[in-house]
């Protein structure tokens, strides 16, 4: 069975840095990032979480575009932030504040690109052809990786349902869950 790519493979007046595209998405957080004409289609951050869980069950990804390359760089990230996220011993899993705080940290802390030496995938990504590139590309990577950060705590962390008092949900949400969901922290050891 073979991996899940991008659907925004196919779209040819994508902008590209080295091989890998610059997607619209929707947020509200200040970047260089094109805003999505369609907020109600799913946006580039949605298809990674959607495809995490699956892609990341995979030993081989054949990639099939530039789009596929951001796919695997977010995927890498959100990896990163479950790792970040992990309990150890003497030390729970935060809360959705604290895990909001340090993943806000994490997204916005200095990180390799392309062409660099820290760079994990460095035979599979193009470096940006110039500086002004780099500078938009990191610019461009800060502001998706912020994004991301913000939806996965979303994911990781749901509202609960409100139960009235014949015990059927009243569809208002309540508090956030305490811990992480398992069904998300169970893939963050996988590579």
């Amino acid at each position: 069975m073979p991996a899940y790519h991008s659907a925004f493979n196919g779209d040819p007046s994508v902008r590209q840095v080295g091989n890998t595209a610059v997607l619209p998405i929707n947020t509200k957080i200040r970047g260089p990032a094109p805003i999505a004409g369609d907020p109600s289609i799913p946006d580039i951050i949605e298809e990674s979480l959607d495809l995490f869980r699956a892609n990341c069950l995979f030993r081989n990804f054949e990639i099939k575009g530039p789009a596929d390359r951001l796919l695997i760089y977010l995927i890498l990230f959100i990896s990163d932030c479950l790792t970040k996220l992990a309990p150890t011993p003497g030390k729970p899993s935060p809360g959705y504040q604290e895990a909001t705080k340090l993943l806000s940290t994490l997204a916005v802390d200095t990180f390799a690109l392309p062409g660099d030496a820290g760079f994990p995938l460095n035979s599979l990504y193009h470096p940006p052809a110039s500086r002004q590139d780099a500078d938009y590309f990191r610019s461009y990577l800060t502001q998706t990786r912020s994004e991301l950060a913000l939806r996965l705590c979303d994911r990781l962390y749901p509202a609960e349902q409100t139960l009235g008092p014949d015990g059927q949900p009243t569809g208002q949400l309540g508090p956030r869950a305490t811990k992480p969901s398992k069904w998300w922290m169970a893939f963050q050891k996988r590579r």
